[in-house]
């Protein structure tokens, strides 16, 4: 998928624009279903329950997944992704009742993972080297940080206006079904980027293919690493998403302005996506991962100080541009350092760990931060991943010494 001619460009922007359709169906059916819990008088906890059912599937799925798409490619997997998500978001549409809700959930939140693991595995394949890698994933990230917009806005905007349109009023239940019939229509136009793309070669495959397992891969000690530095900077996220609303509600800050802190965060970690292609040749991955690891911790060092709103909406902007980085970098590294005929299963443990960690660190930073303060929180996590950025230079050892060397795909 080189950047030197049209043809592979438009093939790499086709499965951009699959990868937002489906993770916007994903993101706008995220807001829009505990909304209309909410609504209905469901309790908060019940809300946070549905709210972990969309990563919940992935972190069971991620393996499998992984696995099918080595064996069948790009194609196949996302067919079924596609179904599985356009099923779930139109059981919403006619049954947009609590238990229903929550399949809905399961089924968008491991279809989107699933895809995401298939697409990945093959523009990380269909790259030439290490500065093509960079420069392939630097794009594909884009396509999230758009859909986390795009989602929730256009569902946003159907539940407010649509209701009214019909001849009910704002908000009402009329509204709600148009948004989930969007989004149960988002994955069709993923199929229709996608479906044109020509398969890759299969990988040739190891002769113990049929006895190795994908708990093998952790024998490998620079994967371990990778994973393990992923998942730090991963929590991060987990971090800033969780505190920076508790801090801005303890000092009495509106949802707008705690809206906008978040929203300044997720805008930088987009725009410096942008810039990473054009970047690409310049940087090495295990001096940008370690680079952003020391800046996080410095960065949440300092947060809690911030004095006013508009200090710490400087503090996430840096964040993003900071943590937006790093996804590049990491899944540069996971392809040259993994075996061919593997990528797929090495997508499916990191996908697993990430959303693990989705699921499990918000109810521990919680924990945390209701006994001895949210801004402990901050501190001790950017502790803990300053300390990490030595397991991140240690990654230089596993990657070839020039930044445009061959990759192992």
């Amino acid at each position: 998928m080189s950047g030197t001619g049209a043809a592979p460009r438009f093939a790499l922007a086709r499965l951009i624009g699959g990868h937002i359709c489906l993770h916007a169906c994903m993101a706008g059916m995220r807001m829009a279903a505990p909304l209309l819990a909410l609504r209905e008088g469901y309790s908060p906890l019940a809300v946070g329950v549905l709210l972990a059912l969309f990563a919940l599937t992935q972190v069971f799925l991620a393996l499998p997944a992984g696995r099918y798409a080595d064996r069948h490619g790009l194609k196949r997997p996302v067919g079924f992704s596609v179904m599985a998500a356009t099923l779930g978001a139109g059981l919403a549409v006619v049954f947009p009742i609590f238990p229903v809700l929550c399949l809905s959930a399961l089924l968008t939140g491991g279809a989107t993972g699933a895809a995401a693991i298939a697409l990945q595995r093959h523009v990380g394949r269909a790259a030439r080297d290490a500065t093509e890698l960079k420069q392939v994933f630097s794009w594909l990230s884009i396509g999230p940080a758009a859909s986390n917009f795009l989602g929730p806005f256009a569902a946003g905007l159907l539940i407010d206006h649509a209701g009214a349109f019909f001849g009910g009023q704002a908000g009402d239940l009329s509204g709600y079904r148009t948004a989930f019939l969007l989004m149960a229509l988002l994955p069709l136009a993923t199929w229709w980027w996608v479906r044109r793309t020509p398969e890759l070669p299969t990988a040739a495959v190891a002769a113990d293919a049929g006895t190795r397992r994908a708990w093998d891969l952790l024998h490998e000690p620079m994967l371990r690493r990778l994973l393990l530095v992923n998942w730090f900077l991963s929590s991060c996220w987990d971090v800033h998403t969780f505190v920076v609303p508790v801090l801005g509600h303890e000092r009495g800050y509106s949802a707008s302005v705690i809206g906008t802190l978040l929203g300044s965060f997720a805008l930088a970690a987009a725009v410096v996506r942008l810039s990473m292609p054009w970047l690409a040749a310049r940087l090495r991955e295990w001096v940008v991962i370690s680079g952003a690891m020391l800046l996080t911790a410095l960065l949440f060092g300092i947060y809690p100080f911030m004095p006013t709103a508009w200090s710490m909406g400087l503090c996430s902007v840096l964040l993003g541009l900071v943590l937006g980085s790093v996804q590049p970098m990491i899944m540069s590294t996971l392809h040259q350092i993994t075996p061919s005929d593997r990528h797929g299963e090495a997508l499916g443990l990191r996908l697993m760990s990430l959303n693990g960690s989705s699921v499990l660190m918000p109810m521990l930073f919680g924990s945390i931060g209701a006994v001895v303060g949210v801004s402990v929180v901050f501190w001790t996590v950017g502790t803990v991943v300053g300390l990490g950025a030595r397991m991140a230079w240690g990654l230089r050892a596993g990657l070839p010494h020039s930044p445009a060397g061959k990759t192992t795909g």
